[in-house]
């Protein structure tokens, strides 16, 4: 064997000191799950910086000619008594920010572990000690020496992002505190024993810093909270800031702006204050600021029972399929949506069961290869390789980790890559699964325009008939869809009774008041969906001119796997979103049978193919569409984007704000919804440019992705020749592009079942519209942008709840109360 010196001195020129902005990967394997805490610990290329397990190493090795890589180990130190019992270790300080790893934040546990480091030469695991290096050349040492610090002392990629992704909230200072107008009354507020002054109420009161008015906080979903008085009060009198009393300490309190309907900063608190007769430097804490609160909904998802099921004690379950993933901050979400996804065949097919040929074609720096990353996913929750229990024993008395934890996986690479330049998946807020779930489908789209596509599970053909009413003659149009969206008919539930009486008592401050939920009929549900749809105004053109129609959907194919979302995500009438709190009794086997599309009736006449009234000027060379401006401003003083405001107008025709609203509805998860309106069959839209012009560049790259040149050409003439927008529009419009020449990589390498030829347009797979339920996601919370998510999986006749870590045997299965419901179709 050569000597060591020698080794490392030939492999100097590979060994690199990492530079601000290179990715440091020394938490996670990239391409396993395994940690420095795993058996064999990690390897990092001390030139790429990229981090490989054991079994990773040495191919990695061979690849890359690299020979030089760091191993980190860690050993978990046994965990210390917090409390002051006598351990003399002070209690750690609660977190006062939603924040990881900065002052005030979570900690983030670095220094839970005794750490050994050396350099390991491959191919024959040569170990250089930090003594080794002591007896080496000047030059080796030196280099070696930095290298190691500088890795060490880098900060993480899982690291780097999660502190950048959630960094909490800064507030800022309120425009109205500098010159804050306050009453001379001569009111002085006593220091204790406050009331609201119009409901009595004792406990979430705040001051108004104008006229010293001391008034109830916002009523929360559940009814508790307040009864929204203070809000009222600025609403009455335009008095714009309130500080919570009980929060007032010599360091500051919590103050509100309503005007800029936020927290905020008031340099001049002890002045405004001082004006009521409250000595801020003598005030005590006896509220829990808002911060702790929205902690403690961070902090306490063992609180929502039922779905959690945390009223009985749950069996813990470990091996293949039932592996927990941790939460990564709010990442609970994506956690309930991979497990259930790789519990079906289509996806374990294409990325588990050819793990090893993607892990070999794998780029340079899988990290950022999106096949290598899922497929590493789906090995981690399917192989029962980190289905273990915790081998913490926890503090020197014995206590242990909560039950049905295990070691599970941490996803930071592969949630860092599926949420890469998107505004909400790149960040740690909690999201919406539904809007992940299309999200990640719509990735797995993209790539899979050669092979096998998992995503054809779902997707499905619905069929839209509308019929004039004045003429009888229908119009059948279709389209690409992959989840159901169930309405809530609200106005249908069992119990009104118990409803409205919990109603009047909650808004007659009766606090002990219960929180009743309203029970409706799935029946009632499915009625609603399958219900003719009143189109008023709509432009007939056998009658040319607006009337009546009716709109049916019915499905024009029944996918193999099914998604129903109880939207219970809706808005109020003033726009404000809410969630509805409900208990649907969702069937275990389903039958949409008798919703199949059925296509043109015998004898039934077509609405002609006439466009509407044209919606342009009699003036060739203005290219702009008349618009109503009104419908367009009032949909503008909404909140939507202006060019979206625009498009729901020329779309629908000049119909109404309704038929707009419905257009915005429906399409606002366009990638180019705020895109400038580009009018169909003009050479140049506001914004576009000519054919001759477009980067060939960009065609190319389209085009290598399966797509035909005129398709790539569309598709960059309807986002003004912009890469990025171009992409997302072309797989945006598929259903549109289907019905030119499809290059034939886009479409799945199977053959349609019996050697038939695949229908025109988008594949889909048909067969009977029977299915049994296998998962539901259920969330807990006020909305969709907070609370928490649980999946429960229905594995060899056994429920089963995966809540992030946590892996159990499910006892009592809430599925009255899920949000996304999973339907496998029944075997023939």
């Amino acid at each position: 064997m050569a000597d060591v010196g020698e080794v490392l001195m030939s492999a100097l020129s590979t060994i690199r000191v990492p530079k601000p902005g290179d990715r440091v990967h020394k938490d996670e394997c990239a391409l396993s799950f395994s940690t420095p805490e795993s058996e064999g610990g990690l390897y990092l290329c001390m030139n790429s910086f990229l981090g490989f397990g054991s079994q990773y190493v040495d191919r990695h090795h061979a690849r890359s000619g690299q020979r030089a890589y760091l191993h980190i180990t860690r050993i978990r130190k046994a965990k210390e008594d917090d409390s002051n019992s006598g351990s003399g270790h002070p209690p750690k300080k609660k977190p006062t920010r939603l924040a990881i790893g900065i002052e005030g934040g979570f900690d983030v546990e670095q220094d839970q572990y005794e750490e050994d480091v050396k350099v390991v030469i491959l191919p024959d695991r040569q170990e250089v000690t930090s003594e080794d290096l002591a007896t080496m050349p000047d030059v080796v040492r030196e280099r070696v020496s930095l290298s190691m610090a500088g890795i060490m002392a880098a900060d993480s990629v899982s690291h780097a992002l999660q502190v950048q992704q959630w960094d909490g909230e800064v507030r800022q200072e309120s425009r109205h505190a500098a010159d804050l107008k306050q009453l001379d009354n001569g009111l002085k507020i006593p220091p204790s024993g406050w009331r609201c002054e119009v409901c009595d109420l004792q406990e979430n009161l705040w001051m108004n810093l104008t006229d010293g008015k001391v008034l109830c906080g916002r009523r929360y979903f559940d009814g508790s909270g307040g009864n929204n008085h203070a809000l009222l009060h600025f609403q009455e009198t335009g008095y714009p800031l309130a500080v919570k009393l009980g929060t007032i300490t010599p360091d500051g309190a919590d103050v509100y702006s309503y005007d800029e309907d936020d927290m905020v900063l008031d340099s001049k608190l002890p002045e405004h204050l001082s004006h009521f007769g409250i000595d801020m430097m003598t005030m005590e804490k006896t509220e829990r600021t808002m911060t702790e609160l929205e902690i403690a909904v961070n902090q306490r998802v063992g609180e929502w029972e039922v779905i959690q099921e945390s009223g009985t004690t749950l069996r813990p379950l470990f091996g293949p399929g039932l592996t927990g993933m941790k939460n990564l901050g709010n990442s609970c979400y994506l956690n309930s949506v991979m497990q259930v996804l790789f519990t079906i065949p289509d996806f374990q097919n294409k990325y588990v069961s050819n793990i090893d040929k993607i892990i070999n074609e794998a780029p340079s720096d899988p990290t950022q290869d999106f096949k290598t990353q899922v497929a590493k996913l789906g090995y981690g929750l399917l192989s029962g390789e980190y289905s273990k229990p915790t081998t913490d024993s926890g503090n020197e008395n014995g206590a242990s980790e909560p039950r049905g934890d295990q070691l599970g996986i941490a996803p930071q690479m592969f949630k860092a890559l599926i949420g890469r330049g998107h505004p909400e998946f790149s960040t740690n807020r909690q999201q919406d699964a539904q809007e992940f779930l299309l999200h990640f489908i719509n990735m797995v789209e993209r790539n899979c325009r050669s092979g096998p596509n998992p995503s054809e599970a779902f997707r499905f053909l619905v069929e839209e008939r509308i019929v004039c009413q004045q003429s009888q003659k229908a119009k059948y149009t279709q389209r690409v869809d992959y989840i159901v969206q169930l309405p809530v008919p609200m106005d249908q539930a069992t119990n009104t009774d118990e409803l409205q009486e919990a109603e009047r008592r909650r808004e007659e401050g009766d606090t002990s008041a219960p929180t009743v939920r309203a029970q409706i009929p799935f029946t009632a549900c499915m009625a609603a969906l399958s219900e003719p749809e009143t189109l008023t105004d709509f432009w007939s053109s056998a009658v040319q001119a607006k009337t009546t129609a009716t709109k049916t959907t019915r499905f024009a194919s029944f996918s193999d796997y099914l998604v129903i979302q109880i939207k219970k995500f809706t808005f109020g009438l003033d726009w404000v979103p809410k969630k509805l709190d409900v208990s649907i009794d969702v069937p275990d086997t389903l039958d949409l049978s008798a919703l199949r599309a059925t296509g043109q009736q015998p004898g039934e006449e077509l609405l002609p193919e006439v466009a509407p009234p044209p919606l342009m000027t009699p003036d060739v060379e203005v290219k702009a569409p008349v618009l109503d401006d009104s419908t367009v401003s009032q949909l503008c003083e909404m909140g939507f984007p202006l060019e979206a405001c625009r498009k729901a107008v020329y779309y629908t025709g000049n119909t109404g704000i309704d038929a707009a609203m419905n257009w915005i509805m429906s399409h606002m998860d366009d990638p180019d919804f705020s895109a400038p309106l580009v009018l169909p069959g003009c050479s140049s839209g506001p914004g576009t440019t000519p054919t001759e012009s477009l980067s060939e560049e960009h065609l190319a790259t389209i085009v290598s992705m399966g797509f035909s040149r005129d398709q790539a050409t569309k598709a960059l003439r309807a986002t003004s020749n912009v890469l990025d927008r171009a992409v997302d529009w072309i797989f945006s419009h598929l259903d549109d592009l289907e019905s030119m020449d499809v290059s034939e990589g886009g479409r799945s390498a199977a053959e349609s079942e019996g050697g038939r030829d695949p229908p025109p347009g988008p594949r889909v797979r048909d067969g009977e519209g029977k299915y049994e339920l296998f998962a539901f996601i259920s969330h807990m919370g006020t909305s969709t942008m907070c609370g928490h998510y649980v999946c429960h999986i229905k594995k060899d006749q056994q429920w089963v709840i995966f809540n992030d870590q946590k892996v159990c045997a499910s006892e009592k299965p809430p599925k009255d109360l899920g949000y996304l419901y999973f339907y496998r179709r029944v075997a023939e």
